[in-house]
């Protein structure tokens, strides 16, 4: 087997010439593999001849008489590459059963890596429907002892009925000294429901601070358990963990916190502020690029609300638009919050529409 698979490299690696196809048309035509007689009909030199006839042997194109090394004949190119082949397909069989028995083998390694992994993805865990994520943070909250971390977008558009469950939820843990601190978006400020909750819990002793955008769904136990939703949209969560994914979630909310303001309700503040804060947000959002939808998303608004928006400051600006309200609000100095919005110079209008 091994000769005949070396005759295959052979057949890959020989440096061929011209003269073997000489030779190998003139042993077709005459079935006679004598050296001599070749070269001399030929009129080519006999060691060249020997060399051509080697290299045809090897490659099964010629085929000596095994009795009489000087008698042989010559057989066609698919013949002699069948003749090949067959070692080669030989070898293959037997290294895929060898490949089939190694891996029947290994298969007896299978159970003890499935448990390994079921072992690892206990740190996360995929709860489907909505009563079962209420049962378990209720359980979370239960076992939580030093502070809970919380960013509800949207947070104008909450159910009543899971907001009185939560309160419950919250004062339990509060009256057992826990630190509480959530994020809601501005829009949050408008919504009576929402208002009255932070009320009634700022009271004893839960802080609430409320920003434009928001990085999504998250609640925090004790930076050792935490919340997120699935990402295919439906109204269950994912509870992690695993400590250094939890430690990285604490961070971009401790972030978020930093930069949000204290909440107060749209009445206290003013609705006029609260408007021009809100068209300044969606003013940089649109600067940036970002679709209707996204702004919406990320403001935790309506995209109807979000549109209606839009079209009060391009009036405002006095642009047809949404580039030209870019250009504006840039060279007006309104992505910063330096100049109120209804103030934008009558210069600055002009050269937008250039």
């Amino acid at each position: 087997m091994d000769i005949s698979y070396n005759s295959t490299r052979a057949v890959v690696e020989a440096d061929w010439q011209e003269a073997d196809v000489t030779v190998y048309e003139w042993v077709l035509s005459h079935g006679h593999l004598d050296p001599t007689v070749i070269a001399a009909d030929l009129r080519l030199d006999e060691d060249t001849v020997r060399e051509a006839l080697a290299r045809l042997i090897a490659a099964r194109l010629v085929q000596p008489d095994p009795h009489d090394p000087t008698e042989g004949f010559a057989v066609s190119p698919e013949i002699a590459g069948a003749q090949l082949a067959t070692p080669v397909r030989s070898r293959i069989r037997e290294a895929e059963e060898q490949l089939a028995r190694a891996h029947a083998e290994l298969a007896r390694f299978t159970a003890g890596h499935a448990r390994h992994l079921r072992r690892g993805s206990s740190h996360f865990r995929v709860i489907t429907s909505m009563l079962e994520v209420r049962l378990a943070l209720t359980e979370a909250a239960q076992q939580c002892t030093v502070e809970v971390l919380s960013s509800q977008p949207g947070g104008g558009s909450r159910v009543v009925e899971a907001m009185d469950e939560a309160m419950e939820r919250d004062r339990t843990i509060l009256e057992r000294g826990v630190r509480m601190r959530t994020l809601y978006h501005h829009t949050a400020r408008f919504n009576g429901p929402s208002q009255a909750y932070v009320a009634a819990a700022s009271a004893i002793g839960a802080e609430y601070r409320t920003a434009h955008e928001l990085f999504g769904r998250l609640v925090v136990f004790d930076r050792k358990l935490a919340f997120i939703p699935p990402d295919d949209g439906t109204r269950g969560a994912v509870a992690i963990n695993e400590p250094s994914v939890v430690a990285y979630l604490a961070e971009i909310f401790e972030q978020a916190w930093a930069h949000a303001t204290p909440f107060v309700d749209a009445a206290s503040q003013g609705l006029g502020q609260v408007a021009r804060e809100v068209d300044r947000t969606i003013l940089r959002l649109l600067a940036s690029g970002l679709k209707d939808e996204s702004i919406a998303r990320r403001l935790g608004m309506s995209l109807r609300t979000v549109r209606r928006h839009i079209a009060d400051v391009m009036e405002q600006l006095s642009v047809e638009s949404r580039f030209q309200a870019g250009v504006a609000a840039a060279r007006g100095g309104l992505l910063d919050g330096d100049e109120p919005l209804a103030e934008v110079p009558e210069t600055v209008i002009a050269q937008s529409r250039c």
